[in-house]
């Protein structure tokens, strides 16, 4: 057997470097690029390998750990999971400001290969700089921060042990039932300890995605339960789009006449303005969809897990309605009381196409459908137009963005009151336009998360619609946008709070407090009012400050002909949101008060508690 002597760091290289996956007939490399911010937990070993290779395998250096692995997740997700990004990072600190994108990937089903150092496997030195000494167990350290967030986790102690876990960590990252996440915690001394590594070990390999066809049973039940069904709405999640399924679902939605409502990961499944197309389902979601569930018979769900923002935390749909869950994992399926058709989505969805034949929806509902569908398109156009004030709501932002948004460019936005605003008014016809991290809803993903959608689709301009929050929480990779020459523009909504938290507030019954600047503890003076546009042209972006509508439509123009990373800053009415459409979502209300408002939220709460049990 020939072998070949390298470091455990530079063998991961390598065995990455061997890595490739066939997309569409190309073949491609698996992993296209490391992003790193070096310190002395894997400059010295791991930083060593990649400078070898740095040729093959860039590696990008970031300003934040925990933006530049929110970086890695956009640019897989705009992929559809078929590359994937591993990150670096140093021992102590660095590593753990991962854990939280490493949440992100893991509730969203998003691959991304975790490198963290680790602390001397040898002890030798202990306690070394920035290590958590565990009084009871030696063998944790602050790594294992990361194994209830991680698909896969591995402590490599020994070289050799890259042998049986490196296979294991691509098989997660390509898996369509278990991708995720992957921790590989690499001890700063063994990164350095060299074995004589099998030559095959680094053969070319290429993935292919793997499709599974549903179970004869479970299909012909499928069948007959559909056939059975008068009023079935459809919806459409991530998974849609992850397997490849899109004109599968055109196909049969269209044939079949089928209304479809989109979740936040399913939404541009179909083009906004398809016949079939009613908009987005939900606590965010849009009027159309929301009616129809609480009368459908029957909703079978594709790709999708169903959380608590789709199923209007199981109180929206009917709850005499049968659930058919179409889904490559078992887990999501079973839910909800769900009758489970496992298999890959595009597969399955081409067979019920054959298997259902001459088999149609009720002529009324089809026509109900249709009508509210026209009717929540009138309500859009409304609260999307400019009202001509100066303190714009978030639903004229959008509007005007949108606007300005070519077909193939795409928005970004995960947390605050702009992923609701977003999934009910955004319109694209581009199946990647829309990019919502709302599994998470991660605050500061925003930004990072632009640059790797950037990264992934460089030919679409990327708007990247940000609450002034999530703006002061993590804002440092627009140095990176400006660096890397990935260009993004960014609006920044500035209501001066977390507005969207201060509205729920109030709903539960409680009055203003600590979420809104005026609301918090502060100086006599107040909070400061931050300049936005002064701040990112200090990071390297080009940026300007508007007053209205109107001008942000000229300043997006200006942004679109930029050639680095634009912001701009506008001043919106934090008390307002789109009352249009959505659904009730369980925030649960206190049982006792001495607040009259929190007592008469609690007797609504408890209302719509009576129609969640039925659902149960």
């Amino acid at each position: 057997m020939n072998t070949i002597r390298l470091t455990m760091a530079q063998a991961v290289v390598r065995y990455m470097l061997a890595q490739k996956v066939e997309i569409e007939g190309d073949v491609k490399p698996l992993f296209p690029g490391v992003w790193a911010i070096f310190g002395h937990g894997n400059v010295a070993g791991l930083g060593e390998a990649l400078y070898q290779a740095r040729e093959q395998l860039p590696t990008y250096r970031a300003h934040n750990e925990q933006g530049m692995a929110h970086a890695a997740i956009a640019y897989s997700k705009t992929l559809n999971r078929q590359q994937v990004m591993a990150c670096t990072a140093s021992a102590g600190p660095g590593a753990t400001n991962m854990v939280t994108a490493a949440a992100v990937a893991h509730v969203n089903r998003l691959p991304v290969l975790f490198l963290p150092g680790d602390t001397f496997a040898t002890r030798i030195p202990d306690p070394v700089l920035q290590q958590v000494e565990n009084f009871h167990d030696h063998t944790l350290t602050s790594n294992d921060c990361f194994k209830p967030v991680s698909r896969f986790f591995d402590r490599i102690t020994r070289p050799e042990q890259l042998l049986t876990s490196l296979p294991q960590a691509v098989r997660v990252l390509t898996d369509p039932v278990e991708c995720g996440p992957v921790t590989l915690a690499l001890p700063q001394d063994i990164q350095t300890f060299a074995f004589d590594y099998p030559e095959h070990f680094f053969a070319e390999r290429v993935h292919r995605q793997r499709r599974q066809s549903a179970d004869r049973h479970e299909l012909e039940s499928a069948v007959q339960l559909i056939r059975q069904a008068k009023k079935p709405l459809l919806v459409a999640g991530g998974g849609a789009h992850y397997s490849g399924a899109l004109p599968a679902l055109d196909a049969l939605v269209s044939q079949y006449r089928l209304p479809v409502g989109e979740t936040q990961a399913g939404k541009g499944a179909l083009p906004w303005d398809h016949t079939q197309n009613v908009g987005t389902i939900g606590v965010t979601g849009g009027a159309a969809a929301n009616a129809l569930a609480a009368e459908a018979d029957l909703i079978i769900a594709v790709g999708t897990r169903l959380g608590d923002f789709a199923s209007g935390s199981r109180a929206l749909i009917n709850p005499t309605a049968k659930l058919l869950s179409i889904n490559v994992a078992s887990f999501d399926a079973v839910k909800h009381k769900g009758q489970a058709l496992v298999g890959d989505a595009k597969l399955t969805l081409e067979e019920l196409i054959t298997e259902l034949e001459d088999w149609q929806p009720e002529e009324s509902w089809i026509e109900q459908a249709a009508g509210l569908r026209v009717d929540w398109n009138q309500t859009v156009d409304k609260v999307t137009t400019d009202r001509g004030t100066n303190l714009p709501c978030d639903a004229e932002v959008v509007g005007a963005v949108n606007r300005a948004a070519g077909e193939r460019d795409i928005v970004v936005c995960a947390a605050g009151g702009l992923p609701g605003e977003l999934q009910k008014l955004w319109r694209t016809r581009f199946d990647r336009g829309y990019h919502m991290e709302y599994g998470y809803s991660c605050m500061g993903y925003e930004l990072a998360g632009g640059v790797g959608v950037k990264m992934a689709k460089p030919d679409s301009e990327v708007f990247v619609m940000v609450g002034d929050g999530s703006y002061l929480m993590l804002n440092s990779e627009i140095a990176t946008s400006v660096m890397l020459g990935h260009k993004i523009i960014a609006v920044v909504l500035d209501n001066r709070g977390y507005g969207c938290i201060h509205r729920l507030q109030q709903f539960c019954g409680g009055p203003g407090f600590n979420n809104m600047l005026e609301d918090c503890l502060s100086v006599d003076e107040g909070a400061p009012k931050t300049d936005f546009a002064a701040h990112a042209a200090a990071l390297g972006a080009l940026s300007e400050q508007v007053g209205n509508i109107h001008a942000l439509e000229q300043a997006l123009e200006r942004a679109k002909a930029a050639d680095r990373s634009y912001v701009i800053a506008i001043d919106t009415d934090g008390s307002t949101d789109t009352q249009d459409g959505g659904a009730w979502w369980d925030v649960a209300v206190p049982e006792v008060s001495e607040c009259a408002e929190v007592n008469t939220a609690r007797e609504r709460y408890e209302a719509y508690k009576a129609r969640q049990f039925q659902n149960l």
